[in-house]
C-alpha cells in the first residue's frame, strides 16, 4: 500500500489564504468560487487551495497577495518560512522506510475527461513510498523517470478512475505506440489512449464510450505534447 506524506506546507498556506480572503470580505462559502472567478482555475483548483492539498505557484499567490494589499511572503511562507525550510529539508534527506521507494507527487491534476489543470512548472507537492517490490513488478523505467500526478474524471473509468494516481514515465516525449499518455491538446492537460490511425493520424480515445474520440490530424501532430507515458494506476474504491 502507498504510504502518502501530508503537505503540511500546502495545509499551512490553505489556512492563511482562507483568513486573507476573509480579511477582505469573502468568507470561506464561496472563497473557492471567488477564486475560481478572478484566477480563472476550475473550482477543483480553487478548492484544493483553500483545503491544503497543494499551494498555487509562486506567481498565482504573489497575485493573491498583491491583489488584496498582503505581503506575499506572510502569504506564500507565513511565519513558519524557518521550520517549512527545515522540513523541506527533511522531507528531501530522510532515508525512506526500508522495502519502500519514494516518488515525487506533482502539483495539479490531468482530465480523464474534458480538461484539467496543470501549472507550467509544477512543484513536488508532496512524496509517496511505495513498497519497492511492486515498483520493480510494475513499473518499467527508471526510478528517477517516474513521477505521480493525480487522474480526475470519469472518461477513462475502465483503465482510471476519478482520484487514481498515476506513475508516469517522463522520459517519452513522443507518441512511438498505442498507449495511454499524458499529454496536452488544444491547451487542455489530459490523460488519454492515443492510438495510430492508417492515414498518420492520432486518435485520442477514451475508455468510456460516452466520449467520443478526436483525431489530430497528421498535420498538426507537433502540435499534441506528451509528457509521459502512464505505466500503473493506483486506485481507491468505496464499498
Amino acid at each position: 500500500m502507498p504510504k502518502t506524506k501530508p503537505n503540511k506546507q500546502a495545509e499551512a498556506f490553505g489556512a492563511r489564504l482562507a483568513a486573507l480572503l476573509a480579511r477582505h470580505g469573502q468568507p470561506r462559502r464561496g472563497a473557492g468560487a471567488y477564486l475560481q472567478r478572478k484566477y480563472r482555475v476550475s473550482n477543483v483548483v480553487a478548492n484544493a487551495w483553500l483545503n491544503g492539498e497543494y499551494k498555487p505557484n509562486i506567481p498565482t499567490s504573489k497575485a493573491i497577495a498583491d491583489d488584496h494589499g498582503e505581503d506575499f511572503n506572510s502569504l506564500y511562507f507565513g511565519d513558519e518560512a524557518s521550520a517549512d525550510s527545515q522540513v523541506d529539508r527533511s522531507v528531501a534527506t530522510n532515508e525512506t522506510p526500508a522495502g519502500y521507494v519514494r516518488f515525487p507527487l506533482l502539483e495539479g491534476f490531468v482530465s480523464a475527461g474534458d480538461g484539467g489543470f496543470m501549472p507550467d512548472h509544477p512543484e513536488v507537492v508532496r512524496y509517496i513510498d511505495v513498497a519497492a517490490d511492486w515498483a520493480e513488478q510494475n513499473l518499467r523505467a527508471p526510478r528517477n523517470a517516474v513521477r505521480v500526478i493525480t487522474a480526475r474524471g470519469d472518461s477513462m473509468t475502465g483503465d482510471i478512475s476519478d482520484g487514481d494516481i498515476l506513475f508516469v514515465d517522463s522520459r517519452v516525449q513522443d507518441f512511438d505506440t498505442d498507449s495511454i499518455y499524458v499529454m496536452n491538446w488544444q491547451g487542455r492537460p489530459l490523460v488519454k489512449r492515443l492510438q495510430l490511425r492508417r492515414d498518420g493520424s492520432v486518435l485520442i480515445r477514451s475508455t468510456n464510450p460516452a466520449y467520443e474520440p478526436e483525431v489530430v490530424p497528421a498535420g498538426e501532430l507537433d502540435q499534441l505534447f506528451i509528457s509521459g507515458r502512464v505505466l500503473a494506476a493506483w486506485g481507491f474504491k468505496k464499498f
